[in-house]
Formats: structure tokens, C-alpha cells, sequence
């Protein structure tokens, strides 16, 4: 199973960016997704995370310029990003929860993405 992010570039505040992550391998159920974000000097933060059935959080930090979203048949998540502030500035990383199948057998473990950059210039 492996995760792929993208979407991540350079903004000017109050700017948009999208970013999105798909899983693939032998899935049989992904349960949960989450974006984190880690800026310089700082630890990482959950930015939102959304279930299987759709109900999401966000960091207060990121409420009502932030959405995250799902689409079940391509296996990817969403995070959509409105009205940019620089502290928005940070490496995003996306996170799931998958049910896989491994030698015949169902598997359930925490999966990471590679991370891409977010910068957003004042």
C-alpha cells in the first residue's frame, strides 16, 4: 500500500491551493483519512481528517478555509485550501487508516504519504 500526495506549490496569501492523496495497493477498505502539516521549527499538527462515512474535523486554525473531502472510487482524499495565510506555510502529509490484503489475509495499519510543500508568500 502506498500513498501519494500532490498539489503543493507557491501561493500568495488569500490565494487557493488543492492538494490530493491516493492510495494504492491490494485495498480492501481505507477508514480513515487526515492531512498533517509540519512547518519549520514546529511539530506536526493535525490539519482535518474525515471517516469513512464522511464526517470530518478541522484544526481551529484552518476552520472555514480549509475542506477536506473523499472520493471512495479513485481511492483519494481531498484538501482544498482557500483564503492562504502565510502561517499556512508548512509540509502536508496525508494519512490513512487502510484495511489491505496481505497473503490472503485482511490488515489493518497506519499509512503515510511523502509530504509536499505548501508556501505561501505575504
Amino acid at each position: 500500500v502506498q500513498l501519494q500526495a500532490s498539489g503543493g506549490g507557491l501561493v500568495q496569501a488569500g490565494g487557493s491551493l488543492r492538494l490530493a492523496c491516493v492510495a494504492s495497493g491490494s485495498l480492501s477498505r481505507i477508514n480513515y483519512w487526515a492531512w498533517y502539516r509540519q512547518a519549520p521549527g514546529k511539530q506536526r499538527e493535525s490539519v482535518a481528517t474525515i471517516t469513512s462515512r464522511g464526517r470530518t474535523n478541522y484544526a481551529d486554525s484552518v476552520k472555514g478555509r480549509f475542506t477536506i473531502s473523499r472520493d471512495n472510487a479513485k481511492n483519494t482524499v481531498y484538501l482544498e485550501m482557500n483564503s492562504l495565510k502565510p502561517e499556512d506555510t508548512a509540509v502536508y502529509s496525508c494519512n490513512a487508516a487502510i484495511t489491505y490484503y496481505s497473503s490472503s489475509r485482511l490488515e489493518t495499519d497506519d499509512f503515510w504519504g511523502q509530504g509536499t510543500l505548501v508556501t505561501v508568500s505575504s
